[in-house]
């Protein structure tokens, strides 16, 4: 399957090959590019050599090209890119605490799937968020 992403903000592609590139920053002004499997769910996630990611530690995520943070507005633990799929798009949420496995693919209405141990923690959150795209 091929899945293409985009930045919410400014519509860039994220993902010029099979994987999603994104900026990522644990500590305010300490920033690394960091890539992303394209398949919800899938949880692999690659760091440059030398970055060391425990459990827990909160990151942000920014587009590569616009620089906009994509955390989401409703939920502090959430960031937000876009999705499309045979023409069709979608919204995905993914948590950006790492170690924590919780994945959305959302239409404006509402959550179409879930993944991951953690997504149950969220799910009552999401029920009541709205989401156009």
């Amino acid at each position: 399957m091929s899945w293409t992403y985009a930045c919410p903000k400014c519509e860039a592609m994220l993902n010029p090959d099979e994987t999603i590139v994104l900026i990522g920053s644990r500590e305010a002004g300490k920033r690394t590019l960091v890539g992303f499997h394209p398949e919800p769910g899938n949880y692999r996630v690659y760091f440059p050599p030398g970055i060391e990611v425990e459990a827990g530690d909160r990151w942000e995520f920014f587009c590569p090209v616009c620089g906009e943070n994509l955390q989401t507005k409703e939920n502090e633990n959430l960031c937000a890119i876009r999705m499309v799929v045979s023409k069709k798009p979608f919204l995905v949420l993914f948590s950006r605490v790492a170690g924590e496995k919780a994945t959305f693919v959302v239409t404006g209405e509402g959550v179409q799937e879930q993944h991951g141990d953690d997504a149950v923690g969220y799910v009552k959150h999401l029920v009541q968020m709205k989401y156009l795209l």
